[in-house]
């Protein structure tokens, strides 16, 4: 058997065991991850990278070629907080992927913690889901 021959045998059970990873240890291994496909059955809660982004599946689905994370928001759910060490700038979340409680992110140079779980909001459109971090 060649080597590429024996990654190719690996694959499919690398990628099973990766779908057991915390958030934080899948985004530092996106790689490891099945790309998204068109007509590949998803089950809820599984993770797929598409254009090196993981994302989570919210439902169960056959995949559609026009159902791609990126134009499915009830389909899909990015995962925002790469590295809980690296303080990202803050991004507008979906309903299905909001930040939870604790999470801190960058908003118009000022660090915030998200006071609440699913904050969908900004620190300036929703300043009671946030407090300034010092």
């Amino acid at each position: 058997m060649t080597l590429t021959e024996y990654a190719r045998q690996l694959r499919p059970l690398i990628e099973k065991a990766a779908q057991s990873l915390p958030d934080e240890d899948a985004l530092n291994g996106v790689a490891l991850f099945p790309h998204w496909a068109v007509g590949v059955a998803y089950t809820a809660g599984q993770k797929v990278q598409y254009n090196g982004v993981l994302y989570t599946v919210l439902q169960a689905h056959t995949s559609q070629e026009t159902w791609t994370p990126t134009a499915a928001p009830s389909l899909f759910a990015k995962v925002l907080i790469p590295d809980p060490t690296v303080i990202p700038e803050w991004e507008q979340p979906d309903s299905t992927n909001g930040y939870s409680k604790g999470d801190k992110v960058m908003y118009n140079g000022v660090v915030y913690e998200s006071l609440i779980d699913n904050n969908v909001w900004s620190p300036e459109a929703y300043p009671a889901g946030w407090q300034v971090v010092e």
